[in-house]
């Protein structure tokens, strides 16, 4: 059984910090260097980033759990005009292609709805192909292209994707 529930504790950030960890040096060595995942994960997935978000950048993270055990997790931020940013979108590799992936969407566009908000925007590098792929069949469309310095020698090489509810 998958819930999907709203981080309320501590203990709930350092666990998707951990994952966060995992999931990125999993994943991103295809596209990134071992170098820049390092620093990405202490800039934007370590516990004292996501407790930041939380505290002072109006981010809501959801953990995503199986059986009760976290699988997932999700990081939101509705914007000042008519945007839902989905900051952070992980599931771990054994647990894809369960639909586990299509709960989490969902249950990001009802986020967004109960904000009233008009539309889902996102950022994804540009040689993660697959996941472009599938934003797309979900019905996102491309709407820019932006290289951001991240510091330390680091850009991040993204497409920002909408999808208008």
């Amino acid at each position: 059984m998958v819930s999907i529930e709203k981080v309320t504790a501590d203990s709930e950030l350092h666990e998707i910090a951990e994952l966060a960890g995992k999931i990125w040096h999993e994943f991103f060595p295809v596209i990134l260097s071992a170098e820049q995942i390092d620093y990405m994960v202490e800039k934007f997935q370590s516990y004292g980033a996501m407790k930041n978000q939380t505290e002072n950048e109006g981010y809501c993270y959801l953990a995503v759990r199986c059986d009760g055990k976290l699988c997932g997790y999700i990081a939101v931020k509705p914007e000042q005009d008519s945007r839902f940013f989905l900051s952070k979108f992980y599931l771990r590799s054994d647990m894809r292609g369960k639909g586990i992936a299509s709960e989490m969407m969902q249950r990001v566009f009802e986020g967004a709805k109960a904000h009233g908000k008009k539309s889902v925007y996102l950022t994804v590098n540009k040689y993660n192909t697959h996941a472009v792929d599938v934003y797309h069949k979900i019905g996102f469309e491309t709407v820019d292209s932006v290289v951001t310095d991240i510091g330390n020698g680091f850009v991040m090489d993204d497409y920002i994707m909408e999808y208008k509810l």
